[in-house]
C-alpha cells in the first residue's frame, strides 16, 4: 500500500470511529435514576430495574450528596452488588458498559463485582452492603 493510500484509509477509519462510537453506545440499555437517602441508606425501588417491559441487569444511581454515582448490578431477584463508580487508580469516574466498568482516564477495567480485570488499578472498587426491604434495595453508605 502506498503512503497516500495508507493515510487516506487511516483517516476514514478515524472518521468512522468518531461517528459510530456514540451511536453504538446508544445501543447499550443504560438507566440512570436519582434515589433518596434516608439515614445512612440509599433507597432504590426495585421497580427501577424495569425499562420498556424488560428487566435490566444494572442501574446507575445518583444522589446530590454523593460525589460519584453508584452502579447497582442485579444477579438475581435477591442478589445485588452496589459499587462506587470511582476508579481506585487515581480517583476518576468510571463508566458502565454493561457488566464492565471502565476508567476512561487510564483504561482500568472492573467487572460487575468491582474486581479489577485490567490495570493500572490494582484495588477493587468500593462496594456497599445491600439488603432488600419492602420492594426496595437498601444500600448502606456506612464506611466498612
Amino acid at each position: 500500500m502506498k503512503r497516500k493510500e495508507f493515510i487516506k484509509t487511516c483517516g476514514y477509519a478515524c472518521l468512522g470511529a468518531t461517528v459510530f462510537a456514540p451511536i453504538m453506545q446508544g445501543c447499550v440499555s443504560t438507566k440512570s435514576i436519582t434515589a433518596t437517602i434516608e439515614g445512612e441508606k440509599l433507597l432504590v425501588p426495585l421497580s427501577n430495574f424495569e425499562k420498556d417491559g424488560k428487566l435490566l441487569k444494572y442501574l446507575i444511581v445518583n444522589n446530590s450528596q454523593l460525589q460519584y454515582p453508584i452502579y447497582v448490578f442485579r444477579f438475581s431477584e435477591s442478589k445485588y452488588t452496589a459499587l462506587y463508580m470511582q476508579c481506585t487508580h487515581q480517583g476518576n469516574e468510571v463508566t458502565a458498559y454493561g457488566e464492565k466498568l471502565v476508567c476512561s482516564a487510564h483504561g482500568s477495567e472492573f467487572d460487575n463485582k468491582g474486581d479489577v480485570t485490567n490495570g493500572p488499578a490494582s484495588s477493587p472498587l468500593r462496594t456497599f452492603q445491600t439488603n432488600l426491604s419492602n420492594q426496595n434495595i437498601l444500600i448502606s453508605l456506612k464506611k466498612a
